[in-house]
């Protein structure tokens, strides 16, 4: 299926990524892409640790992705811009980065399995992102493959419509090739590594035992554009068919849309189905030119120096003012790598550049086209690129860089928040600054780890997504910096929260020590918010707080109701109970006081702050766990036992199913568990089912914790619930 040639430059680039559960074959697609456009000249294998885009020594010793990875390549006279994302949870940060400056993406499904828990996971996060997507049923040659079953999975757990526009051709070892329905032409695929890229699909006309079930086919194809597309629906009110064009033109239209998403099927690793699923890229996935224009917001305090914030647009025009985001940096002791997405204008080698976020002017050094960990120098990149610069000093993931004459700033993506933590030291203290250098450059890599030092016990801690992502970045500081170090236990973010609150707390701040004095009069209500339980999401950002001000008759000016506001954010950071952020929970100003010279913004800020603290101390709160929705595939007769030890570490089942076809005599159990039992469950899961187990875990927010018993309240119980007991 091929494009016609069109004028614009743009209009035959394509930023596309590769979305699926781990294990699907996300980064076996993405080695037979490069291998099928000529990029590569030998097929990467995962197991062999041979493979372009996972190319970190840890990825080849896990055989699984850990970072995002850009290659470019082209395919008929278009050039992709192909990131392979992570399938783990624990790395879901690296795919919203890429998200967030996408075109389109490839959702890849095993044959086998359907759509698996991280599966879900993806593709609801690139819906937040209006991410069209075509999907790819990988793996068809495995025994258990069914095409049917995975495209039912995926209509009644994603909830699109499906547009399968091909039709198998055998099954499992069988499996040799597909149907095209939109042509009504067969491609096969000879056996053998000899055969080359280009001539590996051989076109042909439907095997008669399949014509009838493919014309069957089409007809449900056609049907099912028609409903969602008025051009289609009057072509085929009139004559009762959709000729090839319309219904190619109409599933671009309905996948750009988001309102059906197309299907193709393959097996990656035998390097069949590969080059259809090109063409659909090409036919089917939006250019830079196909979608919305960019938007920003105007900073004015750039060398224009208007001084005003308001919402702009940027089309993809290489000759508009430069607006580019970065969504990534790799930091290493030779130089800092950024990763930028220019959305409108065009950068040169030696620009100067204004960073709106950092706030600074920044120099282009070299413009580089990514192939992974290889790269080739640019003189230059254009609107609707995806390129890696050398020499920016300041910039982050999530920073803009624009024209210093026409600064803007742009959305940057999402941030997740930590939720498990370990206490990290050298095991020297002479190393003790290069391992503060190392966790700084980890956190400039990846902002979605965290690290700081406990004020108590001078401890420095590192937070991240789960056991696995601070696992790897311990590791990555092992290797890289040769450094000895030791690693804690665990620590989980926990929170509090009221349980009950209290009514009419009056908080006087009062200060008199020479010259203007300070005072304040504040009264307080403070009470839960709904549910203060289910509010904060385990992927959200910040508190749940809500501020009120019921005060009548000027008795507080309205510039010290922002200060006493500010002031009882700053009292969040820390609770009552045990010392963790407080959250889910509403207060209220209800009355104060003010004197006419002693009164001021930090006089009332200060007390909010500690007005607010004493009033928590004053409310029954509430500690709150983060928990985690844990999907367990094991076989039938490991259930019992599995369903036991989830019950022992406090979980709740809350589904159950058992599989059919290839995946006949394995069970998916489905339960809500507390994130701080989950440590070393994949080691006791393994050794419950003899290694047979899988599972899968997502944070999905927090539970109220169980109050320590008496007997515990002093022991290692009380000590692992807290982590910073106070």
């Amino acid at each position: 299926m091929r494009n016609p040639t069109h004028t614009n430059p743009l209009a035959t680039v394509r930023n596309l990524g590769i979305l699926a559960h781990v294990d699907a074959g996300k980064t076996t697609v993405t080695e037979r892409i490069l291998y099928a456009t000529g990029t590569t000249h030998q097929r990467g294998e995962v197991h062999d640790g041979t493979t372009v885009t996972d190319f970190d020594p840890q990825e080849r010793d896990r055989g699984i992705t850990i970072f995002a990875a850009a290659v470019s390549c082209t395919w008929d006279g278009h050039r992709i811009n192909l990131i392979d994302t992570p399938g783990h949870v624990d790395f879901a940060d690296e795919v919203e980065r890429s998200l967030r400056v996408l075109d389109g993406a490839v959702a890849v499904f095993d044959a086998v399995a359907g759509v698996e828990p991280q599966s879900e996971s993806v593709w609801r996060q690139a819906d937040r992102h209006g991410v069209p997507r075509i999907a790819f049923v990988n793996k068809m040659d495995r025994a258990g493959a069914e095409l049917d079953a995975a495209v039912a999975s995926i209509r009644a757990r994603l909830h699109p419509v499906p547009l399968v526009v091909q039709l198998p051709i055998g099954a499992e070892d069988a499996f040799t090739g597909v149907v095209d329905l939109v042509r009504l032409r067969a491609l096969t695929w000879t056996e053998g590594d000899a055969v080359d890229a280009a001539e590996a699909a051989h076109e042909g006309s439907v095997p008669d035992g399949l014509r009838e079930e493919a014309h069957r086919r089409r007809r449900l194809l056609e049907e099912a554009v028609a409903e969602l597309h008025p051009g289609a629906l009057e072509e085929f009110c009139a004559t009762g068919t959709l000729d090839a064009g319309t219904l190619a033109a109409a599933l671009r239209d309905l996948t750009r849309s988001g309102e059906g998403v197309v299907v193709l099927c393959g097996s990656a690793y035998r390097n069949r189905g590969v080059e259809p699923l090109l063409d659909a890229v090409l036919a089917y996935l939006p250019s830079p030119l196909d979608v919305p224009p960019v938007r920003g917001t105007h900073d004015g305090d750039g060398d224009d120096g208007d001084g005003d914030e308001r919402e702009r647009e940027r089309d993809a025009d290489p000759a508009a003012p430069l607006a580019a985001l970065a969504f990534k940096v790799n930091a290493t002791a030779t130089g800092r790598l950024t990763y930028l997405r220019l959305y409108s204008g065009t950068i040169e080698k030696g620009d100067t550049v204004w960073d709106a976020t950092a706030r600074r002017t920044e120099r282009i050094g070299r413009i580089l086209r990514v192939r992974a960990d290889r790269h080739a120098p640019l003189d230059r990149a254009v609107a609707g690129d995806i390129v890696a610069v050398v020499g920016l000093k300041s910039a982050r993931a999530g920073s803009t860089l624009c024209a210093p004459s026409a600064p803007l700033v742009l959305e940057p993506p999402g941030v997740a928040e930590p939720v498990v933590s370990v206490a990290v030291e050298a095991r020297r203290g002479a190393d003790t600054g290069r391992l503060a250098s190392a966790l700084a450059r980890l956190v400039e890599e990846d902002p979605s780890l965290v690290v700081r030092t406990d004020r108590e016990t001078g401890q420095t801690v590192l937070s991240g997504m789960g056991e696995l992502h601070l696992e790897v970045a311990v590791e990555k500081i092992r290797r890289e910096q040769g450094l000895a170090v030791d690693v804690g236990r665990p620590r989980i973010g926990y929170r509090e929260t009221v349980g009950r609150g209290v009514s009419g707390f009056v908080y006087r701040h009062v200060k008199q020590d020479g010259g203007a004095g300070q005072f304040a009069h504040v009264v307080l209500d403070v009470e839960p918010l709904d549910t203060p339980d289910s509010a904060e999401s385990g992927s959200g950002s910040g508190s749940v707080f809500e501020f009120r001000s019921a005060v009548v008759g000027g008795r507080v000016p309205q510039e010290y109701v922002r200060a006493v506001e500010a002031g009882c954010r700053d009292a969040l950071a820390e609770g009552p109970s045990g010392g963790h952020p407080v959250t889910g929970l509403r207060v209220t100003l209800t009355d104060g006081a003010t004197h006419v010279k002693d009164s001021s913004e930090a006089a009332f800020r200060t007390a909010g702050r500690f007005g607010l603290r004493d009033a928590l101390r004053a409310c029954a709160t509430v500690l709150l766990e983060p928990v985690a929705e844990v999907t367990v595939t094991v076989p039938e007769d490991a259930v019992g036992g599995v369903l036991g030890d989830l019950a022992a570490r406090r979980g709740r089942v809350t589904g159950s199913d058992t599989r059919t076809g290839g995946a006949a005599g394995t069970a998916t159990v489905t339960a809500t568990v507390p994130l701080a039992e989950l440590f070393g469950y994949a080691t006791r899961l393994r050794s419950r089912t003899r290694g047979r187990g899988t599972f899968t875990a997502r944070p999905t927010g927090y539970a109220p914790a169980p109050e320590p018993s008496p007997a515990s309240a002093s022991g290692s119980a009380s000590a692992s619930a807290s982590g910073s007991a106070r």
